[in-house]
């Protein structure tokens, strides 16, 4: 794995969050046929620092071929203990990363949000998150399992406690990440390092100026690890500016996993997770919400499995070949 260019902390880099804000609108696939042998852009250095790291980190996921493509779209993590093995190895290297979780809803909003399309390919780390993913993946190799978010909060906290890497708390609502950090710590021993937490306003921009005080903050915290829990797209386009001002923490989109260390949400009994019944209980549970998204989610699925999967243009067409 690849570390980003430059290794000390967004506080000392002052890159300029318009030029990460350039780099995310534009296709990493572009840059990366663009770059070589450019000085700068509009004679800023920052500018050209960020177009690298954009490189760099778009690059990652795609320079090993993947363990398997689901619409266009590639997992590189078949286990969620594999999960865990390399996010800690990369974080103990203080490398800049996202990681995400690919699911049904996720391919459902990749086929009509540019902005979640570009987040995905800032993404070093890609798990089959949801038994039809999974399943579809295990076409292709056999020992990919499903990985959600969910599924590697606490052993992923227990291993940075272990290591003695430090950690960060980022979405939800104060109360939730203050009662969720504490339930994290006790699960740790109370051997985990938490630098800092915070919740956004309820208008945050993942892309705006809130955003990039957040990160200011995780920065200079120091963290080697961020939970990231503020539902899809918004913490995967979080987590991909992070990546691409070069915050050198592995940003870790987890959903709404917060909230059930909380208890203010329930998770599927075990036996629903493991069964690949867990939308059915979430479904029982939201109705109103969620009926809209799980048909689309089913649309999506029946396409893939019908007609087959979805190769638009960029980077997913490349995968394909």
């Amino acid at each position: 794995m690849t570390q980003c260019l430059n290794s000390r902390p967004l506080q000392s880099q002052k890159i300029d969050p318009n030029a990460a804000n350039a780099a995310l609108h534009s296709d990493p696939i572009q840059i990366i046929s663009e770059a070589e042998g450019k000085q700068s852009v509009n004679g800023s250095a920052s500018v050209m620092r960020i177009n690298e790291l954009s490189v760099e980190s778009s690059e990652t996921w795609r320079a090993e071929t993947p363990l398997a493509v689901v619409d266009g779209w590639p997992i590189n993590l078949a286990t969620a203990d594999q999960s865990i093995s390399e996010i800690i190895a990369a974080a103990k290297q203080r490398q800049c990363f996202s990681v995400v979780t690919l699911n049904l809803d996720h391919l459902v909003k990749l086929r009509s949000n540019a902005a979640f399309r570009r987040a995905y390919r800032f993404a070093r780390f890609i798990t089959a998150d949801g038994e039809p993913v999974a399943k579809l993946a295990r076409r292709q190799d056999s020992t990919i399992v499903r990985t959600t978010g969910a599924d590697m909060v606490v052993p992923l906290a227990q291993a940075a406690a272990r290591e003695g890497l430090s950690v960060y708390l980022f979405g939800t609502s104060p109360d939730i990440i203050n009662r969720a950090g504490a339930e994290l710590n006790q699960r740790c021993g109370g051997n985990l390092n938490t630098v800092g937490s915070a919740s956004p306003s309820n208008s945050f921009d993942p892309e705006g100026a809130e955003a990039d005080q957040a990160l200011d903050r995780i920065a200079a915290s120091g963290a080697h690890i961020c939970f990231v829990a503020l539902g899809a797209p918004k913490q995967e386009i979080f987590s991909a500016r992070a990546v691409a001002r070069g915050v050198n923490c592995g940003f870790i989109n987890i959903g709404a996993s917060l909230d059930f260390l909380a208890g203010a949400q329930l998770r599927a009994p075990g036996f629903m997770q493991r069964s690949g019944l867990e939308w059915l209980w979430r479904l029982a549970s939201s109705p109103r919400r969620l009926a809209g998204r799980y048909l689309s989610c089913a649309l999506v699925l029946a396409d893939i499995l019908l007609l087959g999967p979805q190769t638009p243009v960029g980077s997913r067409q490349r995968l394909a070949k």
